[in-house]
């Protein structure tokens, strides 16, 4: 990916820095209104069960978003394979802006909740999360051979035809994830609370297997192209 222009001069990196400048000014505003202790993660079923400290709650999460973004920016620069990032402009900008826009919801979500809005925590998560994995599904298999994003295994690694392969397979299976994670959003049912989960781990190990697999019978002397 070609970064002589700069960081300034990308434009997923400038609506990432609004996201972040939105966090701060709704952090710095809900501040003095903020118990001390702010909720900062939920189980399956919408329940708190992890807090953080005010300052920390409220500042923590947009200098981590700050800091992701640096690192997306940076890694096509540090990547042996970074020519490569040329090919998949446009799905790397969704993969990063979609990221940082989740994240910038869930602190929304948190500063709300610690002000005492009636959130359905479950369902606004759960609609988040889905339409994020559906969103990288729809991407997953324009993504080049690269070091830093996509399905990383020693066999997708080490060829370009399975890498190619495998994330054809593998974005139609996050999006399946994604829509099961939608779908429990309007499902309020302890035996669906397992469900997008069991969909998460489909898309993971399905093309990790499918990956090996597909090394074995392309190079079965265990040598390869690259």
């Amino acid at each position: 990916m070609n970064n002589k222009q700069g960081f300034w001069a990308d434009k997923g990196n400038l609506i990432s820095l609004i996201f972040i400048a939105l966090m701060l000014l709704l952090g710095t505003l809900a501040y003095p209104h903020l118990p001390e202790q702010i909720p900062s993660h939920w189980n399956m079923r919408g329940e708190v069960d992890g807090y953080s400290g005010r300052a920390f709650g409220t500042y923590g999460m947009p200098l981590i978003i700050l800091g992701l973004l640096l690192m997306f920016h940076f890694l096509p620069m540090i990547d042996p394979r970074h020519k490569n990032y040329d090919q998949f402009k446009k799905p790397y900008q969704v993969l990063k802006i979609s990221v940082l826009a989740l994240m910038t919801m869930l602190y929304v979500i948190s500063m709300l909740y610690a002000l005492g809005v009636p959130l359905n925590i479950s369902f606004l998560v759960n609609i988040s999360i889905g339409f994020l994995f559906i969103l990288i599904g729809n991407y997953l298999g324009k993504v080049k051979h690269n070091y830093f994003v996509g399905v990383k295994t020693p066999w997708t690694l080490a060829s370009e035809d399975v890498w190619k392969k495998t994330h054809r397979l593998a974005g139609p299976l996050m999006a399946i994830a994604g829509a099961l994670f939608v779908l429990g959003a309007f499902i309020d049912h302890p035996a669906f609370y397992f469900i997008p989960i069991g969909g998460i781990l489909l898309a993971a190990f399905v093309p990790m297997i499918y990956s090996y697999l597909l090394y074995k019978k392309l190079y079965p002397d265990g040598q390869n192209k690259l």
